[in-house]
């Protein structure tokens, strides 16, 4: 009977229904399916940065593994790896940090699900930037909150705009994400916003989950996050980690920093899900943090030349025109005016064109209207994914 279909109905639980994705793995799924048939596929559908993992912290992972650095370790992080992070965050967000708010996790998204699985109750209210990455708003729903969109406009270079967050809190409200560098506009939020959300929410128990996991792809002025805002670090969630930064997505390894109470929280939630996170990729962290970061700056720059040369040709295609983004690694140009609705676009530009990239509603209802590409891609594949959707669109438009 052994691999056979049994005569059963899965009944899974009701909240599953309420579970979203993240469509870029979809997409990548079905662009790998398309190049099994021999179709020339360029990818600017992932998030994950093309270049290799720095030498000095696959060294120091390397070395861990032949050290012994294969065992269990403490459910919130190596002590090593806490303090090193406590002294990192202390120095870019200038406020003090101590080791037991710091929790250490496979990846950036437990600390979203922690969040959502620590503070929110049925019925509880979250406020979340729309389009912004779907994540937040799967784990709002499962969790049986209720996903409030503020809407990020193109008109404000995709910027939260402040003046709307009054009018979207309720006695229900418990939390606020940003995310700025914003995935999947490129939106960064100034000072004076971040110190503006600070006041609104002054004098409301609300606590703030910070994403600032790309906070070192910032293509101009300096990144501020409303953790160093005065009587904001007792309420603020901060999520950053290596992924994005290091290019060490496949490594899954992230933290957040919060106040030390909702840290021992954070890391039963650990100890009942992953139990710890692995031992050698925190010591090739600690090198991370503590190492060379001259990788990290040629990185940035080099997202920055490549995202200003493919918004330079979105802007010649027909249909297309796309603001030029302030920081991570996307461009999100508005596609109103070739006729498609965002989905059908993505598609044919998959299916015909060869490029694959995400529909704007991937990230939301307010991503209507938006294709995202990513540029972690050479310059020489964005050029011919260029000269590809230029083709299509004077077939088809």
């Amino acid at each position: 009977m052994s691999g056979q279909m049994v005569g059963h109905e899965l009944l899974l639980a009701k909240r599953m229904s309420r579970l979203g994705t993240e469509t870029a793995f979809e997409v990548l799924s079905k662009a790998k399916a398309l190049e099994r048939q021999g179709k020339s596929i360029i990818h600017l559908e992932i998030g994950e940065p093309d270049f290799d993992t720095p030498a000095n912290v696959v060294e120091a992972a390397v070395d861990a593994l032949h050290k012994g650095w294969t065992h269990y370790g403490p459910s919130a992080g190596l002590p090593e790896m806490r303090q090193t992070i406590a002294d990192y965050v202390s120095r870019t967000r200038r406020v003090m940090v101590t080791p037991e708010e710091v929790v250490v996790v496979p990846g950036g998204k437990p600390i979203m699900f922690y969040t959502m699985l620590a503070l929110i109750d049925e019925g509880d209210e979250v406020i979340y930037p729309n389009p912004g990455f779907p994540i937040y708003e799967s784990m709002i729903n499962y969790v049986g909150g209720k996903a409030v969109p503020i809407q990020l406009r193109e008109e404000r270079n995709f910027a939260m705009d402040v003046n709307e967050l009054p009018g979207l809190i309720t006695d229900r409200t418990k939390l606020i994400i940003l995310n700025s560098p914003q995935n999947p506009t490129g939106g960064v939020l100034e000072r004076k916003d971040i110190e503006k959300v600070a006041k609104i929410i002054e004098e409301r128990n609300i606590m703030v989950l910070s994403d600032e996991i790309y906070s070192r792809l910032l293509f101009e002025g300096e990144h501020f996050s409303i953790m160093s805002v005065p009587g904001m670090q007792e309420r603020t969630i901060l999520l950053d980690g290596f992924s994005k930064t290091y290019a060490m997505t496949g490594w899954r390894m992230g933290y957040g920093v919060m106040r030390p109470d909702l840290a021992a929280q954070m890391t039963r939630l650990m100890t009942n899900s992953n139990s710890c996170t692995a031992s050698f990729t925190q010591m090739a962290g600690i090198e991370a943090l503590r190492g060379d970061q001259a990788p990290v700056e040629k990185m940035c720059a080099e997202f920055k030349r490549r995202s200003e040369a493919f918004v330079q040709g979105l802007n010649k295609i027909k249909g297309f025109s796309c603001k030029q983004p302030k920081g991570a690694f996307y461009v999100f140009p508005n596609i109103t005016a070739t006729g498609w609705r965002s989905k059908p676009l993505a598609d044919a530009l998959l299916s015909d064109a060869g490029v694959a990239a995400l529909s704007g509603t991937a990230f939301g209802e307010y991503g209507e209207g938006y294709l995202r590409f990513s540029v972690a891609n050479s310059m020489e594949n964005l050029q011919l994914a260029l000269e590809r959707i230029d083709a299509w669109t004077k077939k088809n438009l």
